[in-house]
């Protein structure tokens, strides 16, 4: 893999389900530094006067058509919370240029957020439950049926403060940061743009695969032949940049009835050939105007503590689910999972009382963490094979534990040391697929940093693989021309039941203390996670197994970026590769090419097919995984079908002899995954009926 630096680049798709400045300098070289400080002990409160003031303002109440259980009747409420940050509190110190942000008449930092409630017409059947969904890119949650039926109160609200305007998001919206003299601040920042056709039109910033509809930052300038303004393009990852002179690329807008070069414009570029998209270009600029994206952790914090213990807001405005929030329960889902996990590791599970924000968290398919606290942060970044591969925010710790200790980067503590410190983590679950082992850097959260030890997860925590899964957890299979891929998309949809028993198991350790089932891994110790190059697969006729994951490595983005936290001011823009690599292992598999480990859904415990959690991009000479999805090859029906084709793998007549034998294989694996707390019963009777229902064989 080539690497580089600033000086160097100088000089040379895919659907998501339904994905304090300082610090130690950039990479973390050197001595085994001690643990992180923990945010100092919470002061006393300040005086009223000048306290923090919420003030919530309520849209629309209008009613969600059905009736759910016992809870009945529920109600959707739209409306804003409008908070402000004390940039003095100690509770807020971590947060990136908040010092820099304006202040109101009462000295504090205002944000808006946005949400969406969902709550019993009467609250003397609501259980007591919040559950909190965080919006991924600014998309709205709806109520889940089963857990509306026994009471919840379902709040999603805005956190990302880069999201548009549009119907069904939620946005947040937060201050820019300005220098203490009122004038602009500027620094370095990385775009991708990934033209999907060949077009003379321009693309728009910020670009990346997953960040095209998101608010840019603008160009400090519109001459593109200053110093700090670079683009470049190539076709892999590992490719040599090639230059593409200033003179050919302009901040502009153009289409075919304006061409080149265009209209001026400070968050669009216009390139002169057109676009190829075959390319991968890189755009390194001079950005301006950074918000205070941070914000989003305290709008959060705040927005919990707030329906969780006020009986009004500052201009006496009634809290709608007053007295009735006993506990709560956050969810977040791919990049929101990510999110959680931030919010946890920088402290913010603790509001300004010294209370728990929620007492319990449920991280889904969240490998990593998100950018949110750095200077010029795009939160919803992803990190594939060979885009948005190293733009800065992948680097925190990916250990849980307060002990983990990172040998690669020589840094000691984990996304618990914060909370842990303070008595304030909440019961944590994380959900994996195979896709965040294959594209998203996964297995560090399950072994040391060189891959040579499974790690001890805290006591508080359990981690689920969801075994031969995607990403896309649900997403029915299809054909790979329609998704860009290689081969047919993974249908792994017996994920879902799955994922909906382990909510409940959360809601059942956080209010009735009752322990979850272990948690389900790979693990380097039974030889179920591995290299790579070691996994088993089966030579199934016309399909290629490479190995191919993105990697990991140690980077650093200057003195002022704190990588262990995703915070600080990155100003090593591409960031300095600095010699040393996280081990990335993946799940082992069995004769089929399913996945030993984790939890076996009925996909996987009966099969039709292999599943995996990768698959490979069709673009021609480009090398890379099909965005998020994973791969489906159906076994062949019958014994002569399957020796005829050379597959090794037995047919459905040979497992199953016929429908009788496949419909007693689902019973038998739907009652042991009851038995383990891993599916519910009424979701079992459904899957057996359902075989039942769906002929297989004769």
């Amino acid at each position: 893999m080539n690497r580089w630096s600033l000086a160097a680049a100088s000089a040379v798709t895919a659907a998501l389900f339904l994905t304090a400045c300082g610090g130690s300098g950039g990479g973390g070289g050197g001595l085994l530094l001690p643990p992180p400080a923990s945010n100092p002990p919470a002061t006393n409160p300040p005086p009223a006067a000048s306290a923090p003031k919420y003030t919530l303002s309520i849209a629309k109440t209008e009613d969600v058509p059905g009736s759910f259980g016992s809870a009945g009747a529920y109600e959707k409420i739209t409306g804003t919370f409008t908070g402000e940050v004390d940039p003095k509190d100690t509770h807020n110190a971590i947060i990136q240029d908040l010092a820099l942000a304006p202040t109101n008449a009462n000295g504090k930092v205002e944000y808006k957020s946005e949400f969406v409630l969902f709550k019993p017409k009467d609250m003397s059947k609501a259980s007591g439950v919040l559950r909190y969904d965080a919006p991924n890119r600014g998309n709205i949650v709806n109520l889940d049926p089963y857990f509306a039926s026994r009471g919840y109160v379902f709040l999603t609200a805005a956190w990302q403060g880069d999201v548009p305007a549009a119907a069904g998001k939620v946005t947040l919206t937060v201050p820019v940061a300005k220098n203490p003299d009122g004038s602009t601040i500027t620094g370095p920042y990385r775009a991708e743009l990934l033209p999907t056709v060949a077009t003379g039109d321009s693309l728009p910033l910020p670009g990346g695969p997953f960040n095209a509809a998101m608010q840019a930052y603008a160009t400090a300038s519109l001459d593109n032949t200053k110093p700090g303004y670079v683009l470049t393009r190539r076709i892999n990852e590992e490719d040599a940049r090639q230059l593409i002179p200033a003179s050919e690329w302009k901040f502009a807008k153009c289409a075919a009835g304006n061409p080149f070069p265009g209209t001026p414009d400070e968050t669009s570029v216009c390139l002169k050939a057109g676009w190829d998209p075959a390319y991968m270009y890189e755009l390194v600029y001079v950005a301006k105007d950074p918000k205070v994206m941070g914000l989003g952790l305290a709008a959060l914090r705040d927005m919990i503590a707030f329906f969780h213990h006020e009986a009004s807001d500052a201009a006496g405005t009634v809290n709608p689910v007053a007295s009735a929030i006993r506990n709560t329960i956050a969810s977040g889902v791919s990049q929101c999972g990510n999110f959680m996990k931030t919010f946890v590791h920088l402290g913010f599970n603790e509001d300004r009382a010294g209370r728990k924000v929620f007492d319990g968290v449920f991280a889904q398919i969240a490998a990593r963490q998100t950018n949110i606290n750095t200077r010029f942060a795009i939160p919803g970044g992803g990190g594939g094979v060979r885009s948005d591969h190293t733009a800065f925010g992948q680097a925190g710790t990916r250990g849980l534990s307060k002990d983990y200790v990172d040998d690669v980067a020589q840094r000691r503590g984990g996304i618990l040391s914060r909370c842990e410190a303070t008595g304030t983590c909440p019961k944590l679950f994380i959900g994996f697929s195979g896709t965040e082992f294959y594209v998203l850097q996964g297995s560090p959260l399950l072994t040391d940093a060189w891959g040579t030890t499974d790690l001890a997860q805290p006591a508080n925590a359990r981690v689920y693989y969801y075994a031969s899964s995607h990403h896309l957890l649900g997403l029915p299979s299809m054909p790979g021309s329609a998704a860009g891929a290689l081969y047919a998309t993974n249908g792994n949809a017996g994920v879902i039941p799955v994922v909906r028993a382990l909510y409940q198991n959360l809601e059942d350790w956080v209010v009735k203390g009752t322990n979850p089932p272990d948690s389900q891994v790979p693990k380097l110790a039974d030889s179920t996670l591995v290299r790579p190059q070691q996994v088993k697969f089966p030579a199934i006729p016309g399909v290629a197994y490479t190995g191919l994951v993105n990697t990991f490595s140690l980077l650093d983005w200057g003195p002022s970026y704190r990588p262990q936290d995703e915070s600080g001011i990155p100003t090593q823009v591409p960031p300095a590769y600095l010699g040393r690599d996280y081990a990335i292992l993946v799940p082992q598999v069995d004769a089929d090419g399913n996945d030993i480990a984790g939890i076996r859904s009925l996909d996987v415990a009966v099969p039709l097919g292999t599943n995996t959690g990768w698959n490979y991009t069709s673009k021609p000479t480009t090398i890379d995984q099909a965005g998020l999805f994973g791969a489906y090859f159906p076994f062949a029906r019958t014994t002569a079908a399957r020796t005829g084709s050379g597959d090794p793998r037995l047919s459905l007549q040979e497992r199953y002899t016929n429908q009788a034998g496949y419909v007693s294989a689902v019973t038998a694996a739907a009652n042991d995954l009851v038995a383990r707390r891993f599916m519910l019963r009424v979701d079992a009777d459904a899957a057996i009926a359902a075989a039942a229902a769906t002929p297989v064989l004769p």
